[in-house]
């Protein structure tokens, strides 16, 4: 019984303080809203109190949010700026930030217009945000939440070449939102942030150095080794490929019509040009060998990809026909 009491008690005290400080807010609004009220009565004007709340509520919000843009936002750049957060990174938080501060603004203007204390305002906003968010804005939030898994993660940045599902093109814009991607069609795609993180992502420029791999098919009377020669030298005759890693030859199938012999070869700091450009040289020059050596490329009813790319930091260990420059 007694400790009932004693709870009795505290939740009594608990309500007076509560009581008192609502009632200093509200003293402190009146303070304010009354002396413009009776100004506002002076002059005639029609609901007086009323226009008065109104003006304290809209100058509050503009002092407090222009004072919050000269101070906070500035801060939060330099912030950004030291924690080295790229450009893209940089304008969607910057917007974050202004609407933090009009949030911010807006619920002091409540408390001092006498509309409610500071905590009933924002749980007031709060509560109507959330209500909103919870029936009407559920995917975009779902993209919000994938635009800063993007931002924290970094898969890709502005400018990589991305490749997912079945589409492909060079990243030029990142939000928090969507992601605005250029494709090799020179087509634009808006895509939703959830829909690249729901899924794999392959960033083939994510690393200094790609691998490209490609498939030459020579006949069964052919020699093997001449043929993993010429494929190794081209290689090393190229410019854009590297020394190191160094290329080399694998015997990858025994075909119906053919052996199919792997290059693998490294490029450094690739883009879709540089892939292209290089592969297409490349294949082109090994061809030519082939054909001045008498080495045939049989004809396949169907062939697989023939080539494929990865982004890699070193050399691929294991057996090979060909190596690179010594």
């Amino acid at each position: 019984m007694t400790e009932l009491t004693l709870l009795s008690d505290a939740l009594t005290v608990g309500l007076q303080h509560d009581a008192i400080a609502k009632f200093t807010v509200l003293q402190d609004a009146l303070a304010v809203v009354e002396p413009i009220a009776d100004q506002l009565d002076d002059l005639n004007v029609w609901y007086p109190e009323t226009v008065a709340t109104g003006l304290v509520f809209v100058g509050a919000l503009l002092v407090l949010y222009v004072l919050g843009r000269l101070t906070v936002s500035p801060l939060a750049t330099r912030l950004m700026n030291a924690r080295n957060l790229d450009a893209h990174a940089k304008k969607p938080l910057g917007k974050l930030v202004n609407f933090l501060i009009l949030f911010v603004a807006i619920s002091i203007a409540f408390g001092m217009a006498g509309l409610g204390s500071f905590l009933q305002s924002l749980a007031t906003i709060a509560a109507a945000a959330t209500l909103a968010i919870g029936f009407a804005l559920q995917e975009v939030i779902r993209n919000f939440v994938a635009g800063i898994f993007i931002f924290a993660h970094k898969p890709f940045r502005t400018g990589d070449w991305i490749e997912w599902d079945d589409n492909a093109g060079v990243v030029e814009d990142i939000s928090l939102q969507v992601t605005r991607v250029r494709t090799f069609d020179n087509e634009l795609l808006t895509v939703p942030n959830a829909e690249l993180t729901d899924g794999v992502i392959k960033n083939p420029v994510a690393k200094d150095q790609l691998r490209l791999k490609f498939d030459f098919g020579i006949g069964y009377d052919d020699d093997i080794d001449r043929a993993a020669e010429i494929i190794v030298e081209e290689a090393e005759n190229h410019e854009d490929i590297l020394d190191d890693p160094a290329p080399s030859v694998r015997l990858v199938e025994l075909g119906d019509s053919d052996v199919a012999l792997q290059s693998r070869i490294w490029i450094a700091n690739p883009s879709r040009a540089d892939f292209v450009k290089t592969r297409g040289e490349y294949v082109q020059a090994v061809k030519e060998r082939f054909d001045e050596a008498g080495i045939n490329i049989p004809y396949r009813d169907s062939l697989p990809p023939c080539s494929h790319t990865y982004p890699v930091t070193g050399a691929e260990t294991g057996d090979n026909f060909g190596s690179g420059r010594k």
